[in-house]
């Protein structure tokens, strides 16, 4: 069995440092204190931020082939310590261990897209003669990085949604502050290692777990010139607000759906929504919350899934057997629970599941949910979806759209006229056909829009917002 080390430091300005054991992190399914990791105060963050700053000169001067080489030791790396990286995710995420492979896994993906990425950032030569008044002039752009930025990153998906935000930055030359979220530090802490084992300039990266004292410096100080936040919308629109001249980034939350049209292949469906509504206990902004079912097929398939709901294993997520983990804190599973039994109470019905016991909540599914209910309404987060019939597609894309967040929607169907009408009218960043909207590549353009965020991350995508347009205009005669 892995073992974990009983203290971590914080990384600041590429060194390993120790100041104090303050942040306790538990194993989520235990609830025991795992480890104990350095909790950075303000003056810390002052000095990274100061770090950052330094750095931006030689980070930026550092060619392709430099950047190119720290992400692919870090591929390597991460490949030598798969094992430790998914236990440390199983323990402090309480994420099953199967699940936890699979982030290290794109982890691993995702910065080695980055190391791909990092030899592409390419520029255009413009001519510029569209009129009388500029003949001779041409004109060149390039990208160069946008300076330091300060990244927050949330507790679910601790390593893969972390290297979201560090991959890219080290791909287009730019330093960086880090906040990992205080539940879940332990993924970054260990990517600030493998990191400071490369020949980074000294600055170009701090991974800083902080409380609230100086946390405010990661979005309002004014020498950042980029906030990349994931988490909540509440506390991410309240930091763009707070964020100044900044450009802000924001990947927020969702309640998505999931249309199982009259056509589709319900065996296959069975198996994807199963999967989107409860992998790592539906802690996920894409998981499937509403599942909108054809009349004509709703019996059959509703019974479908509360068979195979009542399948599926909860526990110990350290065991391979365990498909259901503890939700991220007793808080969170009290806050669904009592948001399933006022929908009951409200009239919906209780097709299987509802039963909490501390942080582990039972797999859940709910039919007739009024559309006014904070189940309906608002992210679950947790492990609950909710059934609903249509016998008219319109009226289904109409009720995906029903939501004031638009991150991630699937549709289950044959029909390729009803796949481009869905891509034209669904108000969401991605439309994903024949499966369930939790399916995401690290390669691709990931976001919302609504309440679900700004921007796209997605390696390349990323790299974008962390660079800006500098244009050259030669007067040739």
């Amino acid at each position: 069995m892995t073992q974990l080390k009983s203290v971590y430091p914080l990384y600041l300005n590429n060194k390993a440092v120790q100041p104090n054991t303050d942040l306790e992190v538990t194993d989520k399914f235990t609830g025991e204190v795992a480890f104990r990791v350095a909790q950075a105060d303000r003056a810390t963050i002052e000095e990274g931020i100061a770090g950052a700053v330094r750095a931006a000169e030689p980070m930026a001067r550092m060619a392709a082939y430099e950047r190119q080489a720290v992400l692919q030791h870090c591929v390597d790396r991460f490949k030598q310590r798969f094992d430790e990286l998914a236990y440390a995710l199983c323990v402090e995420a309480g994420k099953p261990i199967k699940d936890s492979e699979g982030e290290v896994g794109r982890l691993i993906d995702t910065f080695r897209i980055a190391a791909e990425e990092s030899v592409r950032m390419t520029g255009e030569v413009q001519p510029l003669d569209i009129s009388p008044r500029a003949k001779g002039y041409q004109g060149i752009w390039k990208r160069v990085p946008i300076g330091p930025c300060s990244f927050i990153s949330p507790f679910n998906f601790p390593l893969n949604l972390a290297a979201h935000k560090i991959a890219p930055a080290i791909a287009v030359g730019c330093p960086f502050v880090m906040k990992p979220a205080s539940r879940t530090p332990l993924g970054a802490i260990i990517m600030g290692e493998i990191l400071a084992e490369t020949d980074l300039p000294e600055g170009a990266f701090s991974i800083l777990p902080a409380h609230r004292e100086g946390a405010d410096l990661f979005t309002e100080d004014d020498r950042l010139k980029l906030l990349s936040f994931t988490g909540s919308p509440g506390v991410g629109w309240d930091l763009k607000a707070k964020a100044g001249k900044k450009k802000v980034v924001l990947e927020l939350g969702g309640n998505a759906a999931v249309i199982i049209d009259a056509d589709a292949d319900l065996d296959d469906a069975l198996e994807r929504v199963i999967f989107g509504a409860f992998y790592q206990s539906g802690q996920s902004c894409i998981g499937v919350q509403r599942i909108i079912i054809h009349e004509r097929i709703y019996d059959r398939f509703r019974d479908m899934l509360v068979a195979k709901t009542k399948t599926l294993v909860a526990g110990d997520p350290k065991d391979r057997a365990t498909f259901v983990g503890p939700m991220i804190s007793q808080g969170e599973a009290k806050r669904l629970d009592g948001w399933i039994q006022a929908a009951i109470a409200g009239g919906a019905t209780l097709l299987c599941g509802g039963k909490r016991d501390g942080a582990m909540l039972e797999a859940t599914l709910l039919e007739n949910v009024d559309r006014k209910a904070d189940a309906y309404r608002e992210e679950a987060f947790g492990p609950l979806a909710l059934l609903s019939r249509f016998d008219d597609f319109d009226a289904a894309l109409e009720e995906v759209n029903d939501s004031k967040f638009g991150l991630q929607a699937g549709i289950f169907t044959r029909d390729l006229f009803k796949m481009f009408d869905a891509w034209d009218r669904l108000d969401v960043g991605g439309i994903v056909i024949n499966d369930v909207p939790s399916y995401r590549v690290d390669n691709m353009p990931y976001g919302g829009v609504k309440d679900s965020g700004l921007g796209r991350e997605g390696i390349r995508f990323a790299m974008e917002d962390m660079t800006e347009i500098r244009n050259l205009v030669i007067r040739r005669n």
